[in-house]
């Protein structure tokens, strides 16, 4: 067996497709299904099963194979940046994903910060929703990502770090923007700006439900998934939204806007830093937590 044969099969079994796996490993299609098939021969075991033309089932020996193959690469990896730590080199690889407003606004000076101080550390950085980044961190494909609190399942270690309100954004100057804790009456009687209607977004189907209750049936003349998007279109007079922000985005602070707190109706919550408990960090991995969190 040897390891470039397993790495092309790990691809295939993770990716679902020879396609996929031979454009991550930079090799032809041919080549890597011969690789494949010498690990079936060598083994005495089909490793996959075709369902159709273009859909891939691992067989039990090949769930057997991935399993072992999953722990050989990561216990590689963790190799690697023993190593490196024993030399003084301070390399290795750091992987986090967030979502975007989480990673335009809070995140470039403790990463700036960070790459300062350990340049040999090869950073990846991706945009992606909070329920992309709870299954990569479960699935251990990245080491750290960053979320609301309320959506971590107990499975994964959560450490907690900016405080996080619904707010209704409005123009500045509106009538609302002072006239105290608001009810819902005053809110729907505005064009409202809203999150989708997706799982993701579990403040939209709160508000929705809190509205019923009091028979309100406001006009939605928008969906958005972006604060800044949603910013832009108040200022413009386009209707009233409903954000969930942190106090230290400041740049939203600058606008044109003003913030009516709602926690009577959205108790705060947090953007948590969360990764699979069973992780072992080396101590670059560790000093990212204690520059992100402030205990460094």
């Amino acid at each position: 067996m040897e390891w470039q044969q397993l790495l092309g099969f790990f691809q295939v079994a993770k990716l679902g497709s020879f396609t996929r796996a031979a454009a991550a490993t930079f090799r032809t299609q041919p080549a890597l299904t011969r690789q494949v098939k010498a690990l079936e021969a060598e083994l005495e075991s089909p490793l996959f099963e075709r369902l159709g033309r273009r859909r891939l089932r691992l067989t039990p020996a090949g769930e057997k194979l991935f399993r072992f193959a999953e722990r050989l690469f990561k216990e590689y990896e963790a190799l690697k940046e023993e190593l490196s730590e024993l030399k003084g080199l301070g390399k290795g690889r750091l992987s986090l994903a967030a979502p975007f407003t989480t990673l335009y606004h809070l995140l470039p000076e403790t990463l700036k910060g960070y790459l300062d101080k350990f340049p040999g550390v090869e950073l990846t950085i991706l945009d992606r929703s909070q329920p992309e980044i709870l299954t990569l961190v479960r699935n251990g494909d990245i080491d750290f990502g960053l979320v609301l609190e309320s959506l971590v399942p107990g499975n994964l270690k959560a450490r907690r770090w900016l405080k996080v309100h619904t707010v209704l954004m409005v123009p500045r100057g509106h009538p609302l923007a002072g006239a105290g804790p608001l009810d819902l009456r005053q809110i729907a009687a505005y064009p409202l700006i809203l999150p989708p209607k997706s799982p993701e977004y579990t403040g939209r189907a709160r508000l929705e439900k809190l509205l019923e209750k009091e028979g309100l049936n406001p006009q939605v003349v928008m969906e958005s998934s972006s604060v800044e998007l949603s910013a832009s279109y108040v200022e413009m007079g386009w209707g009233l939204a409903f954000a969930t922000v942190v106090e230290e985005i400041y740049q939203l602070q600058k606008r044109d806007l003003a913030f009516i707190y709602l926690d009577h109706f959205f108790p705060p919550d947090h953007i948590a830093l969360i990764m699979r408990p069973d992780k072992t960090l080396p101590p670059y991995k560790q000093a990212f937590i204690d520059m992100l969190l402030g205990t460094q």
